[in-house]
């Protein structure tokens, strides 16, 4: 059983590997009177990365807002908010996304909008370096995420196995 929950976090571990966690304001944080926009134009969002905010909670929020509502700093419509004062908000798709303090703040510059990339192909290096090995006679041990989740379901097997034959 220990061995199986080892196997999950190894496998959240490693599709997590490659995300960035984009803290807004940098050491400034989630706070009133931030050029935002230029810590934003700053920065590059991938799909998979993480935004997080940092600010005091019995002061501020955040929502995730439509075009509208970053316009015209209104939470009508929001598609999220968050309260914790430490908020990790995954990027999961490719758009542009809206962020505000609902609590008066983005009328203080309380707003940050982000356009997030789709990942980037691996170079061509790597490419073509994966096709001369395939054409060798000796197997490749690993070959990145797929390699490592292939692997781990099959020594997930092998324990499953051994836990219901012995």
């Amino acid at each position: 059983m220990a061995l199986s929950v080892l196997f999950f976090l190894l496998l959240a571990a490693a599709a997590t590997v490659n995300a960035t966690d984009h803290i807004v304001g940098a050491n400034k944080g989630w706070n009133p009177g931030i050029n935002y926009t230029l810590w934003a134009n700053n920065q590059t969002f991938y799909a998979g990365d993480y935004i997080s905010f940092r600010y005091q909670k019995s002061q501020y929020n955040v929502f995730l807002v439509n075009k509208t509502g970053y316009d015209n700093c209104t939470i009508e419509g929001a598609l999220g908010n968050w309260t914790g004062g430490k908020d990790f908000i995954m990027l999961n798709k490719t758009q542009r996304y809206y962020f505000i303090c609902g609590t008066g703040g983005c009328f203080n510059g309380m707003k940050v909008s982000v356009v997030v990339h789709p990942l980037p192909s691996p170079p061509k290096s790597a490419i073509s370096a994966e096709h001369s090995s395939k054409k060798s006679a000796a197997p490749v041990a690993a070959r990145g995420f797929g390699s490592l989740l292939a692997t781990s379901f099959g020594l997930f097997g092998l324990i499953l196995y051994d836990s219901i034959w012995t």
